[in-house]
């Protein structure tokens, strides 16, 4: 029991406690925290959104309002206090902005920690919580005491990034292969029963470009058929492409004993196939049949025009199929066939008829779709097992026509030599590679990606000669300015020039006659994309008769950009977007002035400037005055905004500005400052990485060199790469280009191994689009893969040409060679030649330029194996940090070697 007195004194206390809760609710919450710099005469201003400053406080120096100027021997500090703050997770936080003459830059007032305080090494300056006391020099130490790594750090500490290291643990995603012929936008879609496709056999898709044909009136879009017993617990399909390169498609079924093993191809079903028997697709008919495209008014009288004779084809198409079903077994074994029926399933309903006397599937009547046979004769019904001895063979052909054909032609076709047109098709593929530069390298996966990749771009770039344009088809997206861009760069890269050409002809000949170039879907960044290829072109060819002819439209072109950028230049907008144009540039429907989009726009403009100086010095001197000004009103802005957008923490306990992705916004999309949703193609990430600043490096608007882009490569690597690689659709993120620029050697190859063995098919080397399986046969994805490629082996740089300054390091191992034949670059035709001779104690290269088009200086990376360093260096001088040696008296012949 409590006395009355005690339990007089509890009532008491409660209700004073109760008084002192309901005081202390009245009183606002204050914040204090310090600013220290690492020098001393510091001024500028403290800003805060979502809040008030209530005092600033300096041990040295004096404040007024808001503003302060601080004083000290070493270094100076300043003292905030804060009310009416939000602290709280989610949107509209609470930002203090520091303002600066120098180095401005905000942050999260939630950022705040005792333990991790916001330490900015690039500006010398930390933010810490009001009973640190530290100064920066010891704040620093401790920070750097802890030994703590970036995501790029760590990756320099490893060993480097191989194929094989990351096949394992990364995605491992097949991909349907295509066949076809190129330029004929007839194409064959076939994919397997495999564990991470969802179908229970075999399907054939016959294709206009990426379009499906309807079959017989019916919703079926292709045929399904059947090898083997069926869908089991093993995934016991293998792929490859012929001789690892070519697109002739090898599938490898093995059911136990029995293994069968097909061979697939595409080709005409009478005359012979060549490049002077294939007439090709006119390119809005492929368009119209492709995925995206916008029609525009201005268009469509000549698609009518075109599409009355779209289908009138020289000779059918035909899928060429055989089978080779062997039993390895030691007893008879059964083998089981289904031969192509339409559907895609079991429980398609049968429209179709199948004579076992001729072996023609049909939708009856004289339509016969597929001709199928054993051991040359008609299959005896649509399935059948067959019993084979140890060691026996069949063989199962089956032909299937694009579209079906009367009896008549499937005659024709059943009468074809199987083994004839195989190896005119043989013939057909390496005929073009013959016609194009080669790069030989000692991994057989990246010469054969190379060599396969190649091809897959001009099996989806369409054409026939009309007026000289073909179409380079984006998968199965029809031509982008952007996406585009890679292509026609690599046509270039191999000596493709005039393919090149005729692919930039169809922007021009798509040109609206405003001057836009806008042909898929809302994308206004395509015309200065184009325009930046069209000056790539140039700077590759010196071909300006052609630019003299297409001259008119180039500039109309330009100046369709400058007269956007005129209506943007509103004082209101001056450091938040001044003279920036605003629009679209991918699929979330994000009309602002993006940095993507301004940094297209400019370098559009700065290369037809250059192009244009010896034909028409008038309009270069304009052009060029005009992209000056762009990019000077667009460094205005970056400037603001990393004043602006909060700085986000690093692996190594430093902090990093940051920017947005465009300036109508105050920090990166994915920190969530706003209220707002936009998770969009399986990331968070699109806005900040795929289509953010670091394009602005990428198209020359900030210079690689500038703390600037050091800052936006730092915090994309750390809050926006997984295996150094982007999320979704990696390609669109430019840090590998600004990685090989810097010679980041280890982290370029982390970003270049992670990325295909997860994004391309590790058989058939075909890419998807997304790393959630969209949008097969991704040319725009294989594309910059290829350039990934020629920047790893050659990447000029001003007036510098540097060679292989990011190629692994064991591609020098003993024995191995690289070479480069006839590639072409800035500086003309180039070859070069290396040999490791390791054991022998020497790597010598031969190095052979164009003397018309020299370079003033070349740079060759020779690292050795075992990260050795050469004892004697002939041919150049030699920085033992980059391992590189530096030529600058060029001839046209130069021979390295490095002795150990």
């Amino acid at each position: 029991m409590i006395t009355k007195t005690v339990f007089c004194i509890i009532i008491y206390m409660l209700f004073v406690l109760n008084g002192l809760i309901a005081f202390s609710a009245n009183i606002e919450p204050i914040c204090k925290f310090h600013i220290v710099w690492s020098k001393k005469n510091v001024s500028g201003s403290i800003k805060i959104n979502r809040g008030n400053i209530t005092s600033l406080h300096v041990e040295k120096g004096e404040t007024s309002g808001n503003s302060f100027y601080l004083t000290g021997e070493e270094e100076a500090r300043l003292t905030v206090e804060v009310t009416g703050f939000n602290n709280a997770y989610g949107p509209s936080p609470t930002v203090i902005s520091v303002k600066t003459p120098d180095h401005p830059f905000s942050f999260f007032l939630r950022d705040v920690n005792a333990g991790y305080p916001i330490y900015i090494p690039a500006y010398k300056v930390a933010v810490v919580v009001d009973k640190d006391n530290r100064s920066y020099a010891e704040l620093e130490k401790d920070i750097l005491s802890r030994n703590l790594q970036t995501k790029i750090q760590r990756i320099e500490s490893e060993e480097e990034t191989s194929f094989g290291s990351v096949a394992q643990t990364n995605r491992d995603m097949s991909v349907p292969i295509w066949l076809g012929i190129g330029r004929d936008m007839r194409l064959f879609e076939i994919s397997e029963e495999l564990e991470d496709m969802a179908q229970e056999g075999k399907i054939i898709r016959p294709k206009y470009a990426s379009s499906n044909i309807k079959l017989a009136d019916t919703n079926y879009d292709g045929y399904i058929y059947a090898l083997g017993r069926g869908v089991g617990v093993k995934n016991n399909i293998t792929r490859r492409l012929d001789e690892g390169i070519l697109p002739i498609y090898h599938s490898k079924l093995v059911d136990d004993d029995i293994i069968y093993h097909t061979i697939s191809f595409v080709s005409f079903a009478e005359i012979p196939l060549n490049a002077s028997t294939n007439r090709g697709t006119n390119y809005i008919v492929s368009d119209k049949h492709s995925s995206g495209r916008t029609f525009k008014e201005e268009h469509l009288k000549e698609l009518g025009e075109q599409m009355k004779n779209a289908f009138d084809f020289q000779d059918d198409m035909v899928l060429y199929s055989r089978t080779t079903i062997e039993n390895t077994g030691t007893v008879p074994r059964y083998a089981w066939i289904k031969c192509p029926r339409p559907g895609n399933g079991w429980w398609c309903q049968k429209i179709h008829e199948y004579d076992e006397n001729t072996g023609f599937s049909s939708f009856g009547g004289d339509s016969v779709f597929c001709i199928s046979q054993l051991n040359g004769e008609a299959l005896a019904n649509e399935e059948i097992s067959i019993l084979l001895l140890p060691g026996e063979k069949a063989e199962f052909d089956f032909f299937l026509p694009h579209t079906p054909v009367s009896k008549k032609r499937a005659y024709v076709i059943v009468n074809q030599s199987f083994e004839k047109r195989l190896n005119a098709a043989r013939s057909y593929w390496k005929e073009k590679l013959d016609q194009a530069a080669s790069i030989s390298v000692p991994e057989k996966r990246i010469q054969e990606m190379f060599q396969a990749g190649l091809l897959h771009l001009d099996l989806v770039t369409y054409g026939n000669g009309y007026k000289d344009v073909v179409s380079t088809n984006v998968g199965v997206y029809s031509p982008i300015g952007t996406e585009s861009s890679p292509i026609i760069q690599f046509y270039l890269s191999v000596g493709w020039h005039e393919l090149a050409k005729k692919a930039l002809n169809y922007f021009l000949e798509t040109q609206l006659s405003n001057g836009c170039i806008q042909n898929y879907g809302d994308y206004t960044v395509e015309t200065g994309a184009a325009l930046w290829s069209i000056g790539e072109y140039i700077r590759y060819t010196n071909d300006f008769n052609w630019l003299t002819l297409s001259r008119e439209k180039i500039i109309k072109s330009c100046d369709y950009l400058i007269e956007w950028r005129n209506r943007n230049k509103r004082d209101k907008l001056i450091g938040r977007g001044y003279g920036m144009i605003e629009g679209q540039v991918a699929d979330p429907e994000d009309s602002y002035r993006s940095f993507m989009l301004n940094g297209y726009a400019y370098l559009g403009l700065s290369r037809v400037a250059e192009a244009l100086m010896k034909i028409d010095p008038k309009n270069a001197y304009r052009i060029q005055k005009e992209a000056n000004d762009w990019k000077h009103d667009i460094r205005r802005t970056v400037k603001t905004l990393f004043g602006i957008s909060p700085v986000v923490s690093l692996g190594d306990g430093s902090w990093v500005p940051t920017l947005p992705a465009w300036p109508e916004a105050d920090g990166p999309r994915g920190l969530l400052q706003e209220k707002e949703t936009f998770w969009t193609h399986g990331t968070f990430t699109a806005t900040d990485v795929l289509l953010g600043p670091l394009y602005l490096v990428f198209c020359e608007v900030v210079e690689p060199a500038s703390v600037e882009a050091k800052m936006l490569l730092d915090y994309n690597s750390e809050l926006f790469f997984q295996g150094n690689a982007a999320f979704s659709q990696p390609y669109y993120s430019r840090h590998n280009w600004l990685q090989a620029r810097y010679g980041m050697t280890k982290p370029f190859l982390n970003t270049y191994y992670n990325t295909i063995a997860a994004h391309a098919d590790r058989e058939t080397y075909t890419f998807w689009e997304h790393m959630y399986r969209v949008s097969q046969h991704k040319t725009h994805e294989e594309a910059w893969f290829l350039m990934e490629t020629r920047w790893m082996l050659y990447m000029e740089e001003g007036s510098t040409l540097r060679l292989f300054k990011v190629i692994p390091r064991n591609w020098l191992n003993d024995g191995q060679v690289i070479e480069l034949k006839n590639v072409k670059s800035y500086f003309g035709n180039l070859n070069v030649k290396v040999v490791s001779l390791i054991e022998s104690g020497t790597i010598e290269a031969l190095i052979e330029v164009d003397m018309d088009r020299k370079p003033e200086q070349i740079t060759i990376r020779l690292p050795h194996p075992s990260n050795l360093y050469p004892k004697r260096v002939v041919g150049g001088t030699y920085d033992k940090k980059t391992e590189t040696v530096t030529i600058d008296n060029i001839s046209s012949r130069t021979k390295v070697k490095l002795e150990f």
